[in-house]
């Protein structure tokens, strides 16, 4: 059978995490619950960073932008998803889905990026301390800053226009709850492999490149930290990069846990399902972990919750 090929297509299908009709109402309440939580906790961190000129240092500023970019990067996928739940349509159109590409991708690097300047400031702060504030100036923060927004923009504009240049077929199925890059190629009816190229070529790049300078960053915190002769200046030292530590894992710990599952299983929906342990936990998780034992930020919340000045 000759399938058709189409130049200009509507819309794609969402077919979501699961497509069972009696866990619909479950999956709309535990989703709703996870994004408001998500967007509360996170512009909680965002509000306690501003209203605190204590918090007005290099690791609150980026941890702020962080916390931004965590409500955005769910934001452009759950409230889509919960859409689609609740008027029982798995319907997104051609132009929502390569909008919905762009900024998961813009969003998802974005982390990334953060993440690894994050590590570059504990870096400094515990290998150089005395230089700190003078190698984490302002300026070098904001370029830090500029330079992620810029290059994370580039890598989603170039991603999504190889996607326009792509025709699809009849089968316009998504086994996911967004419009996740590859899944979409995959359904391309013409040449895909310059997209595979990109896609793997920014991979490299943009994944293992900062997470190279995260590994070798913590290497030599590590290794600054066993030169410490007291046990409690150890304990200091580490505490000011656990939380941190901890987020790092969290991502890049479910995001290869996605890769190596997906790698091993021909099974989209399953996929699907362990990409919410990145795209939708780990952004929810993320405040919790950064106000667990941070003395600062809790009593900055506190003050926050009780309207001191």
């Amino acid at each position: 059978m000759e399938l058709k090929n189409h130049t200009y297509i509507s819309e794609f299908l969402l077919l979501g995490v699961s497509q069972d009709a009696r866990w619909q109402p479950i999956l709309f309440g535990l989703f709703l619950a996870m994004y408001l939580i998500t967007v509360l906790g996170n512009l909680l961190i965002i509000l306690a960073a501003i209203s605190d000129p204590r918090l007005h240092t290099p690791m609150y500023f980026f941890l702020s932008n962080l916390s931004l970019v965590d409500v955005c990067f769910t934001s452009t996928t759950v409230p889509k998803m919960l859409v689609n739940i609740q008027t029982h349509s798995q319907a997104i159109t051609y132009e929502g889905c390569i909008m919905q590409i762009y900024f998961f991708i813009l969003f998802g690097v974005l982390d990334n990026f953060l993440l690894t300047v994050m590590a570059y400031d504990r870096f400094v702060a515990i290998c150089h301390p005395l230089h700190y504030t003078v190698v984490m100036n302002p300026r070098l923060c904001g370029l830090l800053l500029l330079g992620s927004w810029i290059t994370s923009a580039l890598n989603s504009l170039l991603q999504s226009l190889m996607v326009l240049r792509l025709s699809f077929c009849t089968d316009l199925e998504i086994p996911h709850f967004f419009c996740e890059l590859n899944q979409v190629v995959q359904l391309a009816c013409s040449d895909t492999m310059p997209n595979n190229l990109v896609m793997f070529f920014a991979a490299g790049f943009l994944f293992c490149g900062p997470l190279a300078g995260i590994l070798y960053s913590y290497c030599k915190i590590g290794s600054s930290i066993r030169k410490i002769s007291s046990v409690q200046g150890k304990y200091k030292a580490f505490s000011t990069c656990a939380s941190h530590l901890s987020v790092v894992s969290l991502f890049y710990g479910t995001c290869l846990g996605v890769y190596f599952s997906s790698s091993a299983t021909q099974n989209s929906h399953s996929s699907a399902t362990a990409s919410v342990m990145y795209s939708v936990v780990t952004p929810m998780l993320n405040p919790f972990i950064y106000s667990l034992r941070n003395k600062d930020l809790m009593g900055a919340l506190r003050k926050l919750f009780r309207g001191n000045p």
